[in-house]
């Protein structure tokens, strides 16, 4: 089947403070961006590419779509105010010969070629599929800073990127939220909403997300060490 790629660039990484959007901030050597476009270009059937990048930025990703070697076409555009505005706008800029589009944050750079073609896979299946990781740690509610109870974490999944869908689903999706006001931090949350069940893709703790200065050292150090592993 068909697959569009959307990067979600267009954070501002205010949490970061690394002083430019974060999707541009350098990790062992290369962009956040530049790791994620090194993936999707591995990806089988990939049809196409939809960066979201800051206002002003769109030079800057044309840059890295080029260093990167993509033999597909690339799209850039300027994303909204929110994650969910940005994927919106990337989702009208996909090609209606697509039959699958998969989401993902360049703030997560460490998500496998693997990983996506399981997401993609699934999602062919089922119409909808998303990485996540069992929840690890015992969770609490809290309500004033005093604990109200203690959750059971037998099920309980955190979700990641890549996500998968099938496109038409997920344009609807998209276009009810917005037409009722909904907002959510996440994609399949959107297409959950319409009813339609959405598969779980195991992914590894390897598949952090980059948020605060402190969440960039530790990519640094898995960089390192990754990048020893491949060295002959």
């Amino acid at each position: 089947m068909r697959t569009s790629a959307v990067i979600v660039a267009a954070g501002s990484g205010s949490r970061l403070g690394a002083g430019q959007p974060k999707a541009f901030v350098s990790l062992g050597g290369r962009t956040l961006l530049a790791r994620s476009l090194a993936t999707v270009a591995a990806l089988r059937e990939l049809f196409e590419v939809v960066i979201t990048v800051p206002p002003g930025m769109e030079t800057e990703a044309r840059a890295e779509a080029r260093r990167a070697g993509m033999t597909i076409p690339v799209k850039i555009t300027a994303g909204g105010i929110e994650r969910q505005d940005s994927v919106r706008i990337a989702l009208s800029l996909t090609s209606a010969e697509s039959d699958l589009v998969v989401i993902h944050d360049a703030a997560r750079p460490f998500a496998s070629p693997a990983l996506f073609e399981r997401c993609i896979e699934a999602a062919a299946r089922c119409g909808g599929a998303i990485a996540a990781i069992p929840v690890a740690d015992t969770l609490k509610r809290v309500e004033k800073n005093m604990i109200e109870a203690t959750l059971p974490r037998a099920g309980l999944y955190q979700a990641q990127t890549p996500q998968a869908f099938r496109r038409r689903l997920l344009i609807d999706a998209h276009e009810r939220a917005r037409a009722a006001g909904i907002t959510a931090t996440d994609d399949a949350d959107l297409v959950e909403r319409l009813g339609q069940r959405v598969e779980i893709v195991e992914a590894a703790a390897l598949n952090l997300k980059i948020t605060t200065r402190s969440d960039l050292q530790i990519a640094e150090a898995i960089a390192a060490t990754l990048e020893k592993q491949e060295t002959p």
